[in-house]
Formats: structure tokens, sequence, C-alpha cells
């Protein structure tokens, strides 16, 4: 198990935490910082990605910021509720297989959410974790130099309605589901630890809580 860093990010707009993003790749790649997980929320914020259909399933964004960005994957939303996670990886020989990454994305949510008794799986074909035939959390990463960035976001207690600005991955909006829906009283703050640790039990990585933010 490789010890990692876990920063907890609080509250953090877009932009911001993207430009935090490249500084610590900048530095992973350099050797001047160790593998970093970063948990955080966003203000309102639609985000697309490379996708070419992507821009195409923005239906209605009005007052909500609408971002390009360099990850892949198609259109989502984030905002308050939802845990955004990013790994800032650095992959090592025999670890060089981004989809395999994806899917241990996807496993560290799927058993994080086993712990407050959600069954949650996979889908052929979408990538993301699903509950049934809902949609829980998406994925969307982005590789430097085999240093990786973006990530996950885990719908907690997130107001669904945001959805129907966008058809989220391409799907209609009303696929879309949240840990609240299955366990009631659940926060953020009662899963961020959760997801840190079935996370780093995924990927190989101990993800130990820093000061530095």
């Amino acid at each position: 198990m490789i010890r990692a860093r876990l920063l907890d990010w609080g509250v953090v707009e877009y932009g911001a935490a993207r430009e935090r993003q490249l500084e610590i790749v900048a530095a992973r790649q350099r050797g001047e910082a160790p593998d970093t997980l970063a948990l955080l929320e966003h203000p309102h914020v639609i985000t697309v990605g490379r996708s070419r259909a992507a821009m195409a399933n923005v239906l209605s964004a009005a007052d909500v910021p609408v971002v390009e960005t360099e990850r892949g994957g198609d259109v989502t939303y984030h905002g308050p509720g939802q845990i955004v996670g990013y790994p800032i990886v650095q992959l090592g020989e025999g670890e060089r297989d981004l989809h395999r990454f994806l899917r241990n994305l996807e496993e560290g949510m799927i058993r994080a959410l086993a712990t407050f008794g959600v069954a949650a799986g996979r889908r052929a074909g979408a990538t993301g974790v699903w509950v049934g035939d809902q949609k829980i959390a998406s994925i969307g990463i982005s590789c430097r130099k085999w240093v990786t960035f973006h990530g996950l976001a885990l719908n907690v207690t997130t107001d669904l309605g945001q959805f129907a600005r966008i058809n989220p991955c391409g799907f209609d909006a009303g696929v879309m589901t949240s840990l609240a829906c299955f366990a009631g009283g659940i926060t953020v703050a009662h899963v961020k630890p959760v997801l840190a640790r079935e996370l780093g039990a995924a990927l190989g990585r101990d993800f130990v809580a820093a000061d530095v933010r």
C-alpha cells in the first residue's frame, strides 16, 4: 500500500479547483508532491468533457456556469451535496491502464456505498456507478505523463432537479439518483472518510489526512 495524501478542500469554485489540481499534477510529475486525493464540493456548475456530443447535451443552463474541460466523458452537473473526488495519482509500472483505473474508481465507490447499505454496481457500456437503473456517480478523468487528475462525482444529498438542465452523460435527467434517496439522515461529512478509505483500498493507496488544503 502506497502512503498518500488526503486533502479536504471544502467548497471550491470549479476554476480554482482546476488550478489547484494542475499545480499538484506538475509537482507530482517533478516528484515534489505525493499521490493525492482531494475531496470537495463545487458551487453550481455544468462541466463539459471531451465527448463530441457533450455540448449538445446542455439543455438549459440558465444562470449556472458551463465550463469546458479536458476530462474525458460527456456533460455533468456539480453542486452542493455532491462529493467530487480528484485522485492525483502517479501510475507506476503495472498500473498504466486507464480503463483499469476507471474500474478501480468505480470499485471504491461501490464499496463505500455498500458501507451505507446501498447495493451499487456497474452498467455495461456506461462508465460510473449505478443502483439498479439509476446512476448515482459519474467519472471523467484526464492523465498527463501518467499522473491522473479530474475524477469522480458521487451524489450524496444533491438536488437532483438540477440535472434537468442537461442530459447527464447523454442520459435523461431522470436516471440520476443520490445516496440520500436510500439512506436517510446521510451527510457529505459522513461519506467523505468512508469514500477516501475505499478509494484508497481500490487504488492501492493509503490516503492520510493532511493539514494543508
